[in-house]
This record gives structure tokens, C-alpha cells and sequence, in this order.
């Protein structure tokens, strides 16, 4: 089944030339199916990018689903432009009243920032709280992980001395590598990271109502889950495309000489050589799973029904 995606958004015509299906909203309204309704809060500053990473892992399941964008009222993008902005994106307060079978919320470059001095920290709040009632699954990402840890859970994230940069190799938890959310995994993966802050493993294990599903000695806790899975918090980026931290080392060496090689990334860790690519297989399998088991089998065929108790 193909992904249903907002009429005209340029990651359809990159994605059709990848052989993934997609279609538009107005094919899609043609077809008798009840599609998953998923909204991407995208908080990354180049939004196209983001975008087309994002949707080309969902389009790796059978289901068909529908993608809202959404947007802060209380932030405004500098670096897409705003004609994209006002075709694709709808702000939070046009959708605060409905019901999603999945959210997915990006990070965004405030990691050096307290949260309460981001200027959209108000709003972030409010979303995090209609998400727990209106919204099946949520998956964070990066900075919106540590943000939601710690709006839900007081969980701290601490500076790091330099930046985690490079891909790195995830173990899982022996007590959770049998849950839908691992099925078909191996017993490692890789995943790639690109932060200045971090979350302390003590800190998430004195919280008992958050697992650590899995880890590395060199990232720490990678993804974590609380409330049976309705909040996954993922301090990675699986849906980085190859070619994403060559991007990123190359720009950041047109600033300053000072900046680290990404590890575990280049081939012979020769930046010439281009990267050695071995995340995509765990990350598609990643969204199948969450899709599937984590929204899916569990989110009720009328989506108004979509209700939860916040203190669960």
C-alpha cells in the first residue's frame, strides 16, 4: 500500500524515483480505506530534508497512511521557504482538536539551551500533554526525546565535553529483544548520532516508569520507552539518509578547523571514500515494527475514539 502524501510535496517526486510508492491526497481520497492519520512535527531547520528522510521509511509497510505536517505558531522557520511552510504545514492549533494514530516529533538545533528558555517551549508543552490523550503512539527524536523525558519524567540532559558525532553500534536489552518493536532485529544495529547533549543512565533507570530498550558504551541509552510504547524516545537518527553526516562534517569544515571526522561513518574512515552505509535495513525494519504493533494493531478503526488517560 502506498504512503498518502500532501498534494505537490516535493519528497513525491525524489521518492518516485526510488521506486517507493506514494500517492497524493487526491488519489488517496479515492480509495474506500480507513488510512493511519501520522503527524510530523518537524523541527529541523532544512524541513525538505527532513521531510523526504522521514517518509521513506513509512512508506516501508503495507498499510496506507496519511501524513499531516505540523507547524509551532510560536516559531517561525528561517530556512525554508515560506511558500512551503504555508502549503504543507498546518499549525498546532488547527489540529489540537483531533485525533492521530501516530506522531512523529523531530529534534531541532536548542540542544544548548535550557528547555524553559527555548521560545517555543510553551507550545512544545502543550503538545506534549494533547499528544498523550489524542494520539495513539509518539515517537521523539533526538532533542525532542530529551525534551519529553524531561517535560514527563524530569529527566535532565547534560552538555557534553565534544559533540557525539558518527554511528555508532546499539545493544539491545536482553529483557526487551523479544518485543514487537525488535522483531526480525539482530542482537546489535547501527544508528547514527549527531548531538551535543546527553541523558545519564542513572538518571533513567531511578525512573521506573521508563525502560532503557537499548544502549551503547559510546552513545549511552538510544531508545527508551515508556506507557506500554505510547511514548518512544529515540536519541539517534535512524532516518538519516547516507549521505546526511557527510553533509553535516562538510559544513561545520567551512566554519572552523576544529571539527571531529564522524566515526564509524566513512569507508577506511576516508571521507573520499564516501560512507559505509549500515543502519537503513534496521531502520526501515524500526518503523515497520512501530507502525504495525505500536499503532496499528492497537489504535481503534474510529479514530475518534482515540482517547487515553494522561496519567496513565
Amino acid at each position: 500500500m502506498p504512503l498518502r502524501l500532501p498534494d505537490k510535496l516535493p519528497a513525491i517526486n525524489i521518492l518516485e524515483r526510488e521506486n517507493i510508492f506514494v500517492i497524493d491526497e487526491t488519489r488517496g481520497h479515492s480509495q474506500d480505506i480507513r488510512p493511519l492519520r501520522l503527524a510530523i512535527l518537524n523541527l529541523m531547520p532544512i524541513k525538505i530534508t527532513t521531510e523526504t528522510d522521514l517518509v521513506r521509511l513509512l512508506s516501508n509497510t503495507p498499510l496506507q497512511i496519511e501524513v499531516t505536517f505540523m507547524k509551532l505558531k510560536s516559531h517561525t522557520s528561517k530556512n525554508t521557504p515560506i511558500e512551503h511552510m504555508k502549503q504543507f504545514y498546518i499549525p498546532f492549533d488547527e489540529l489540537r482538536s483531533k485525533k492521530f494514530d501516530g506522531l512523529i516529533i523531530t529534534g531541532a538545533p536548542v540542544e544548548g539551551m535550557a528547555f524553559e528558555d527555548v521560545n517555543y517551549w510553551q507550545e512544545m508543552t502543550e503538545i506534549f500533554a494533547w499528544a498523550r490523550q489524542n494520539v495513539t503512539s509518539t515517537l521523539y527524536i533526538c532533542w525532542a526525546a530529551q525534551a519529553a523525558l524531561y517535560n514527563f519524567y524530569g529527566i535532565e540532559k547534560y552538555q557534553l565535553e565534544k559533540k557525539k558525532f558518527g554511528v555508532f553500534t546499539q545493544h539491545i536489552n536482553p529483557a526487551f529483544e523479544n518485543i514487537p518493536l525488535f522483531r526480525g532485529f539482530d542482537s546489535t544495529f547501527s544508528m547514527p548520532h549527531s548531538r551535543h547533549t546527553e541523558n545519564h543512565r542513572e538518571d533513567i533507570l531511578g525512573v521506573p516508569q521508563v525502560s532503557i530498550l537499548a544502549e551503547a558504551p559510546e552513545n549511552g541509552p538510544s531508545i527508551m520507552m515508556a506507557r506500554d510504547g505510547r511514548e518512544i524516545f529515540i536519541t539517534g537518527h535512524m532516518e538519516y539518509n547516507p549521505d546526511t553526516l557527510d553533509t553535516e562534517y562538510r559544513r561545520d569544515l567551512e566554519k572552523r578547523d576544529d571539527v571531529e571526522m564522524p566515526k564509524n561513518y566513512y569507508i577506511d574512515d576516508n571521507p573520499d571514500k564516501g560512507p559505509l552505509v549500515t543502519w537503513r535495513a534496521h531502520a526501515n525494519l524500526f518503523y515497520h515494527n512501530w507502525i504495525n504493533y505500536y499503532i496499528y494493531q492497537r489504535t481503534p478503526y474510529d479514530i475518534d475514539k482515540i482517547t487515553y488517560d494522561m496519567n496513565y
